[in-house]
């Protein structure tokens, strides 16, 4: 028996252990059997007879074991027979199923045009409709019956359809797979066909069309050329799908990339190429102009307008495919030209977008003559919309006539060009809009990329040069990118733009931005790289005489343009250009020019001198700039860093003979700061001698260089030994005879200059770098410099005491100075060395004790008026307030602990305590507001009773500022008015900092908000109560129509909303709990509530509290009654009318 017979035979039920046995075997790719290669060999009528016996197995197999079995035949089985696989029945059955499928999709391959496969056919329809049935572990089973279904539909059988239709919709679930492959959407698209088999209109086919629809949010889809292929088919299923389509789509855009929207509009674009019928009509009126409509109408800050307009633009790019031009005519008709005439200027300037973008918007059909009028009616458009009156539409209307000049500069009559880049150079000065001058230069940098546009545009840009001095600094940015571009184009000269003069005059001031730009567009003319450093040289001797500060500015941001090298190469040739002028005037003085030696001669010899100050202190600047820009590298670069080195340091000595004037002086000082002191031991050892011989008053220009020096090279204990020497020299100590001669032997050598002492003090905590050279010295050594600053204080305290200072060498300006030094040294301190201890701290509490025993008693109740207390009591003023800047300070970096915040906090009552605290409200307030900010910073990570304590302790202090304001009023009312408008800012910190972290703890705010309320109903019941005729009743309109304290504090309510409904909340709490209470406390409510509504407060809150506020009022009828001609019932009367004026709808 063959193998055919044999295998034919295996084909039933009786043999069914042998099918399987040949369906193992051809699974074995180690087998000769091959399933193929035998139905290959098969006759017309022994195929025909597989199929049918075929089909018998599989209708005897599912009869034996039918299909309502296989998900409940391992419940029936007993417990100990259970296993993952199922029973031995339904695996017989599955394999047997597997086989027909295996043995069905092989059949598939060799039918032909002859062959009967009606039984191939009934048995490929019984293995569909299994398929819902197939257990969810017969994952394989699935796919394999999917297989079959696709090769069905591919090979065009009969039956095709219901096989085709199972194939598409198994592919498209699996298409929406997160884990999808390229080869399923491919597979996908090669059965889309099969979508026209299902009923759009049937129920069954809701579930198709939500998958669909599913394809349209996939990026995998979109993405992919088959995807987008399969995509843009969809469109041609049903109209009404298109509708579904399009909103689904439409909603997405905002969630899509810009590299997916491309391709969202490509899919637009297949569609409406591949319709017809109504199916076009559809995507025309539907999607495409719905689209034109939503780029018009649409707001600029929507998500989706970009990408509307990038739709869009992919269409406008098409216009050269055939019915494109005609179409985008036909559509923007009805759209189009209405927004271009909107009274919404946004409207007009997406209008304008769109216009321009689509330029020229016209029907290809037309005759010539129509054309024309066409194309000049949308010129004329053009120049309305460069004379719009909103700048959004004017900037918009630039860049459409750029763009539009750009492309088609060859096509557009020259006069209308003309007139175009005229009125553009007019809107250059656009006085209304700097946004309109910015678009004007950014634009034009368009057109210059059209060689035709240059002869132009070269006669034209000349009026423009003035723009690069425009008060807005885009504008300036801009204008120097558009030389930029003119110079890479070559479309003109740029200097002839605008002249060399405004370029370097506008360099020497000019912001960061714009100093680069214009060192980017002049770098090649005085940095020319591909020239001979000595010309590098001769283009920085000229740029310094054309303007040494913008010289400065160029060769600050060159290294941003060229290599270090080149850099270092420009520092050696100026180092040899200044060594010849050295060599030539030295020369000249022994009148042997013609023998001299020529090795340093240069072009430049005859144009500098020494004797030229100005240039030589230029050179030496720029040399300073260029080191100081490379130095990083150059520390990189060991070698190249140690020749700089040597070559400098063999010439700075002479430099140093020459160059004497004091501008010189200081480049030169820089220069051997970047040097190590052992490269200069001639200036190096002389430093601190300079320093020790500077005179009183010296500026900071003078001993600034000499103290960075020192930092540098790490020795800046000279100068805190220098500084600590001149501060205890200067102390007036008590000593005895033989110390009292050997200090004056030692003051005739050198004068103490304490002030100058604390400027180089001042100067190197102030600087960074110097800050922390200083803070690098040991510990011992700084706290020697803290001690001497702090017994300066004893000083201070000798001015306020008595007006006899003796023979101090230190002023009180000096002592104060040094005062405040000690505290900042003190924060510094604290935070390198005790970040866990209270050294520091401690020492700045002692100061602030000190300060309340010795300095405050001045600020209480002068002996007498006379100049001498005054001048007393404003030393006290700045005493005070020097010690609460130096605890503010400590606060805000975060250095300050509970402790210390209590301890401040009661400084702070005694502060006010004093007759004369008032006058350090300002920073008092500031204080508090940095205290409260910090502990309610804290209450949200950790609430406990040490913060407690202290926001408790901080709603005094505020209480008793509110006070002691009100109180000064009464007293000194002008004085006061002065206190309370410098102290403006800081009450609405402090205020606005309680109101922001109310959720920390909402005890403060209450608090905070019920003493504001107080303060105000106080002084505004201590004003209605001294009115003595009724005619001075007059209801409050503006806030500036209270009385000083409340106006300030409405004031700063009223400019927010949420300290205004914090504000209302504790005034309607206060009138419900009937805190206030009588006629005058309701009155002044009800002028509080005319005057707050004019904030930022809802109008039905104010008249709810004004409700309420009128039903208590009612109750005090009867007693003003009684008294109809008292002062009590004319303020009734008064509040009963502001009552109502609020409460009027």
């Amino acid at each position: 028996m063959t193998k055919r017979e044999a295998f034919l035979q295996a084909v039933s039920k009786k043999y069914v252990d042998e099918f399987l046995n040949f369906i193992k075997l051809s699974k074995d790719r180690s087998d000769p059997f091959d399933l193929d290669e035998l139905l290959q060999e098969f006759p017309k009528k022994q195929k025909e007879e597989l199929w049918e016996n075929l089909g018998k197995l599989l209708t005897d197999v599912l009869l034996e074991f039918p299909m309502e079995k296989w998900n409940c035949e391992i419940d029936e089985d007993s417990a100990d027979e259970m296993e993952v696989e199922g029973s031995a029945d339904l695996k017989q059955t599955m394999s047997v199923i597997e086989g027909v499928i295996m043995v069905a999709c092989a059949s598939i391959r060799v039918i032909d045009e002859d062959v009967t496969y009606g039984a191939l056919l009934e048995c490929a329809i019984i293995l569909n409709g299994i398929l819902d049935a197939l257990p969810k572990s017969q994952l394989f089973l699935q796919i394999s019956i999917q297989r079959l279904c696709e090769s069905w539909w591919e090979k065009g059988l009969e039956g095709k359809e219901e096989l085709g239709k199972t194939a598409f919709l198994m592919l498209l679930e699996k298409s929406l797979l997160l884990k999808n492959s390229a080869a399923d959407i491919q597979r996908l698209w090669n059965l889309h066909q099969a979508l026209l088999s299902f009923d759009y209109d049937s129920e069954d086919s809701s579930e198709v069309k939500d998958m669909l629809l599913q394809c349209f949010l996939s990026v995998n889809h979109i993405k992919r050329e088959e995807g987008r292929r399969f995509l843009s088919f969809l469109f041609t299923w049903n109209v009404s799908f298109i509708k579904m389509i399009h909103g689904t789509l439409r909603n997405q855009l905002q969630f899509f990339p810009k590299s997916i929207t491309v391709h969202v509009a490509e899919l637009y674009f297949r569609a409406w190429t591949k319709a017809s019928g109504v199916f076009l009509q559809e995507i025309e009126n539907g999607c495409i102009q719905d689209l034109m409509h939503h780029g018009v109408h649409l707001h600029r800050n929507s998500p989706v307008h970009s990408k509307v307009r990038q739709i869009l633009s992919y269409f406008h790019k098409q216009k050269h495919r055939q019915g494109v031009e005609e179409m985008l005519y036909r559509l923007y008709q009805p759209i189009l030209w209405r927004g271009l005439k909107a009274r919404n200027s946004e409207v007009r300037a997406n209008a304008a977008l769109l216009f321009t973008e689509a330029f020229p918007v016209r029907d290809p059909s037309f005759d010539n003559e129509v054309m024309d009028s066409e194309i000049q009616r949308q010129f004329e458009v053009l120049f309305s919309l460069l004379e719009d009156p909103q700048p959004l539409v004017r900037s918009t209307g630039v860049l459409g006539v750029c763009r539009i000049a750009t492309k088609y500069w060859d096509m557009i009559p020259p006069t209308i060009l003309t007139d175009f880049l005229k009125k553009l150079i007019d809107l250059a000065s656009d006085v209304s809009s700097a946004d309109v001058r910015c678009s004007v230069f950014k634009c034009m940098a368009m057109v210059t990329e059209n060689k035709l546009s240059h002869p132009l545009l070269e006669q034209l840009l000349p009026a423009l040069k003035n723009s690069l001095h425009d008060n807005s600094e885009k504008v300036r940015v801009a204008f120097v990118d558009l030389l930029q571009k003119i110079k890479a184009v070559r479309a003109a000269k740029f200097w002839k733009v605008c002249p060399m003069e405004h370029l370097l005059a506008r360099l020497e001031t000019d912001s960061r931005p714009v100093g680069r730009r214009i060192v980017n567009l002049l770098f090649n003319s005085f940095l020319p790289v591909n020239q001979s450093e000595e010309v590098w040289c001769e283009r920085c001797v000229t740029l310094i005489q054309m303007n040494p500060m913008a010289a400065r500015k160029f060769y600050q941001y060159a290294h941003e343009h060229t290599a270090p090298t080149n850099i270092a190469k420009l520092m050696l040739t100026i180092r040899r250009c200044l060594n010849a002028c050295i060599q030539r005037t030295a020369r000249e003085d022994q009148d042997d020019v013609e023998n001299s030696n020529k090795e340093n001669t240069s072009v430049l010899e005859h144009v500098l001198s020494i004797n030229d100050t100005a240039s030589m202190a230029s050179l030496l600047e720029i040399t300073v700039i260029l080191w100081r820009s490379i130095r990083k590298s150059l520390e990189m670069n060991k070698e190249a860093l140690a020749y700089t080195t040597s070559k400098f340091a063999s010439v700075l000595p002479g430099y140093f003979r020459v160059f004497k004037e004091d501008r010189c002086m200081v480049p030169l000082i820089l220069l051997a700061s970047f040097m190590p002191a052992a490269a200069v031991p001639t200036f190096s050892c002389g430093v601190v001698s300079k320093l020790r011989s500077l005179e009183k008053g010296a500026t900071e220009n003078q001993y600034s260089s000499l103290i960075d020096c020192l930092c540098q090279w790490g020795q800046v204990g000279h100068v805190l030994e220098v500084i600590t020497d001149w501060l205890t020299e200067a102390m007036p100590l008590k000593q005895s005879k033989r110390d009292s001669e050997r200090r004056v032997r030692i003051q005739e050598v050198v004068e103490a200059k304490p002030d100058l002492a604390l400027d180089y003090a001042e100067y190197m905590i102030t600087h960074t770098m110097n800050r922390d050279c200083l803070l690098a010295v040991p510990q011992k050594k700084l706290n020697h410099l803290l001690k001497a600053l702090g017994a300066l204080k004893e000083v201070f305290y000798s001015f306020i005491s008595s007006p006899e200072t003796g023979s101090c060498k230190i002023d009180k300006e000096t002592a104060l100075r040094a005062f405040l030094l000690h505290g900042r040294l003190s924060i510094h301190l604290q935070h390198k060395y005790n970040t866990d201890e209270r050294t520091y701290l401690l020492l700045l509490e002692n100061t602030a004790a000190w300060t309340i025993e010795k300095v405050l008693p001045f600020l209480i109740n002068p002996i007498c008026e006379d100049e001498a207390s005054e001048q007393k009591t404003l030393v006290a003023k700045q005493a005070v307030e020097a010690c609460l800047t130096v605890c503010k300070d400590v606060i805000m970096v975060g250095l300050a602990d509970p402790e210390f915040q209590g301890q401040i906090l009661q400084f702070s009552l005694s502060v006010l305590q004093a007759e004369r605290g008032y006058m350090c409200l300002p920073l008092l307030l500031s204080v508090l507001k940095e205290i409260t900010e910090n502990c309610l910073a804290l209450t949200v990570q950790n609430q406990n009773e040490d913060l407690l304590v202290l926001l408790n302790i901080a709603q005094n202090v505020f209480q008793k500022i509110l006070e002691t304001a009100a109180r000064r009023l009464r007293k000194q009312r002008e004085e006061a008015l002065q206190l309370l408008h410098s102290a403006h800012v800081m009450l609405a910190d402090f205020i606005n900092v309680v109101q922001d972290w109310h959720a920390a703890n909402v005890l403060v705010l209450h608090g905070v908000f019920s003493t504001i309320l107080a303060a105000v109903l106080v002084e505004l019941s201590h004003y209605l109560q001294k009115v003595s005729h009724a005619e001075e009743l007059t209801p409050p309109e503006t806030v500036q129509d209270l009385p000083p304290l409340s106006s300030t504090l409405l004031a700063i309510i009223m400019k927010s909303p949420s300290l205004s409904r914090s504000f209302l909340s504790e005034l309607n709490e206060s009138v419900d709990s009937e805190a206030v209470e009588g006629v005058v406390g309701l009155t002044a409510v009800l002028c509080i509530l005319t005057v707050v509504r004019q904030g930022k407060c809802k109008g039905s809150d104010i008249k709810s509290s004004a409700a309420s506020v009128h039903i208590k009022l009612q109750k005090y009828y009867e007693v003003v009654a009684e008294a109809s001609d008292s002062i009590e019932r004319a303020i009734y009367e008064s509040a009963l009318k502001i009552g109502n004026d609020i409460l009027q709808p």
